[in-house]
């Protein structure tokens, strides 16, 4: 019977071990917490003015061009891994979830509530089809405009000057100087080049 306890408690004692332990875990969510508070609620607060935003993103450890503005209620999803280059405008509410890299160029306009999502999961069985977390840059070169309400997917590349019309879901690389519209994303007409076209 002894013996029967000492395996049972050395069971549970391996499966507790296999997965972060309880002070991990408040670790983690602590910091998830002070990320929201700092990052989600005091730095994106209409409070502070738009052209500050750069410089406290870029003080977290973000990469964000001293002329970019930045509008108040955006989300981001870590404190790292957001590049945002020269004369960029990010609007209102946008969503950053940060799991890989985001690159925007310079001066880029990003429309209302743009979602940059580059987490996703493999297909999982019956059980449970959202398997495996996965994830996969993006990266939107210089001069492009993303419409509002834009989704743009894990591991898509938007090419210089692209006009991406308002709502459309991205979810593959879209050519340089091209309007593309609907979801999916699809190319519509090619546009002139400019000084940041190819």
């Amino acid at each position: 019977m002894r013996e029967e306890r000492s395996a049972d408690r050395q069971t549970v004692s391996r499966s507790h071990s296999s997965g972060p332990t309880l002070a991990a875990r408040i670790g983690q969510n602590i910091g998830m917490i002070a990320r929201d508070a700092i990052v989600n609620s005091f730095m994106n607060s209409g409070v502070l003015p738009r052209l500050v935003r750069p410089r406290l993103w870029s003080m977290v450890g973000h990469s964000i061009d001293r002329s970019a503005t930045i509008n108040p209620s955006c989300y981001l999803g870590a404190v790292r891994g957001l590049t945002v280059g020269a004369r960029s405008f990010i609007n209102y509410g946008c969503f950053f979830d940060l799991a890989a890299e985001t690159t925007i160029g310079s001066d880029c306009s990003i429309g209302y509530r743009v979602m940059f999502v580059t987490a996703s999961h493999d297909p999982g069985d019956a059980h449970r089809r959202a398997g495996a977390a996965t994830s996969a840059p993006i990266a939107v070169g210089d001069g492009t405009w993303l419409g509002a309400r834009v989704v743009v997917l894990p591991g898509v590349t938007i090419g210089p000057g692209c006009v991406i019309a308002a709502g459309s879901v991205v979810v593959a690389d879209c050519e340089p100087n091209a309007l593309y519209a609907g979801s999916p994303a699809k190319w519509k007409r090619d546009l002139a080049p400019g000084t940041h076209g190819s």
